[in-house]
């Protein structure tokens, strides 16, 4: 709900939302569009094209949305898997790549028109440990290779520690605690001190290998 407020798919029934400095609900479709431009969005399910290889999937906002040549697209394409170590994976589809490539994959799309804004989509959904640990190191490319800002929303606690400078917790529809990892672990917040006390205990109940 959140990320679909942010690109302008809904509009709040009070209060405004502002992006870049700009209020969404002052904007035309061309606005919005404008605006859309300056975001990449990591979906949840990745969002790939099962038809499409990994070369073409990266290349596809390039094509539909740049007058750039092919030999341009394919420069930019080598270098954004280069980024995420996919160069070697090029020609081949989603459905042959492990959970982590696609999370790449779909990284390499977000971020290949260089938005200064990156949304992640609950990134770390269904993955195991290894994998979680691949995703986060993509946040972090996209965080300081692109200077992007990036808005991750994650009920993994764990990653949000790992990744994030500031943490908000959204709780009933509002956002109660705000600010950085160092605050929140000291927050007297009852739903903040609650959260993260069933994390912990998850954690402390999951098995451990010998």
């Amino acid at each position: 709900v959140l990320i679909k407020h942010l690109v302008g798919l809904l509009h709040p029934d009070r209060g405004t939302v502002r992006v870049d400095g700009e209020d969404l609900s002052q904007l035309n479709e061309a606005g919005l569009d404008g605006l859309r431009r300056k975001m990449g969005i990591l979906f949840q399910a990745n969002a790939l094209f099962d038809s499409l290889n990994v070369f073409d999937n990266v290349a596809f906002p390039l094509r539909e949305r740049t007058r750039m040549s092919e030999p341009e697209i394919r420069e930019a394409v080598n270098k954004a898997l280069a980024v995420v170590g996919l160069t070697h994976a090029a020609l081949r589809f989603p459905g042959e790549l492990s959970g982590g490539m696609q999370k790449r994959v779909g990284f390499a799309r977000a971020a290949i028109l260089q938005p200064k804004i990156l949304l992640y989509d609950d990134p770390t959904a269904g993955l195991d440990p290894l994998t979680t640990a691949s995703v986060n190191e993509v946040i972090f490319t996209g965080k300081h290779q692109l200077g992007a800002t990036s808005l991750v929303i994650t009920p993994d606690v764990a990653s949000a520690f790992r990744a994030g400078d500031k943490l908000a917790l959204m709780h009933e529809g509002r956002i109660v605690e705000f600010g950085p990892p160092e605050e929140f672990r000291r927050s007297e917040h009852p739903a903040v001190k609650a959260f993260l006390n069933n994390w912990l205990r998850r954690q402390s109940q999951r098995p451990h290998k010998s």
